[in-house]
C-alpha cells in the first residue's frame, strides 16, 4: 500500500530521532509509532556491550505508547544510521528485526509497518511481515 502525509510524517519523527541520538554501536537504529489517537511515540536503540542486554528501538517506543498513550498501535516505522565505513551517510528505513515482529503481533497485530519495498518505501499489515509466527 501507498504511503500517505501522516506516513511521511511518522518516517520524518524516526529520522529526527535517529539525526539527535545517534552514536556508533549504541544508538544506531530509531523507530517511531502512531497511536490511534494520533500521537506519536519514538524510540531509540540501546545498544550494550554484552549483545543480548541491547534493546531494540521498536521496543523502547512501544513500551513509551504502553504508558503514556491511549489506544493501539495502528502505524510503525524503524530506520537506522549508516555505519561510519559505509559511503552513504543517508538515514534508511528498515523492517523490523525478527523479534520485534513477534512483538509487534503480539501488542499491535492490525498495524501498518512502513518498510522498504522493491520500488521505494510501502506499508504492509504486521501478519504479512510474519506469516509463521511464534505460537505457545
Amino acid at each position: 500500500m501507498e504511503l500517505d502525509s501522516r506516513d511521511l510524517e511518522l518516517v520524518a519523527a524516526a529520522e529526527k530521532v535517529m539525526a539527535d541520538t545517534y552514536r556508533p554501536f549504541w544508538h544506531t537504529v530509531a523507530a517511531a509509532l502512531r497511536t490511534a489517537d494520533g500521537r506519536i511515540w519514538t524510540g531509540v536503540h540501546l545498544g550494550a556491550a554484552v549483545g543480548r542486554m541491547s534493546v531494540c528501538a521498536e521496543a523502547v517506543a512501544l513500551g513509551r505508547a504502553i504508558l503514556e498513550g491511549q489506544g493501539p498501535v495502528v502505524a510503525a516505522v524503524a530506520v537506522r544510521h549508516p555505519k561510519p565505513e559505509e559511503e552513504s551517510r543517508a538515514i534508511a528505513v528498515v523492517a523490523p528485526c525478527g523479534a520485534c515482529r513477534e512483538m509487534f503481533l503480539d501488542h499491535a497485530p492490525d498495524a501498518w509497518v512502513i518498510v522498504p519495498g522493491p520500488n521505494g518505501l510501502e506499508k504492509l499489515r504486521v501478519p504479512e511481515l510474519l506469516p509463521a509466527p511464534y505460537r505457545r
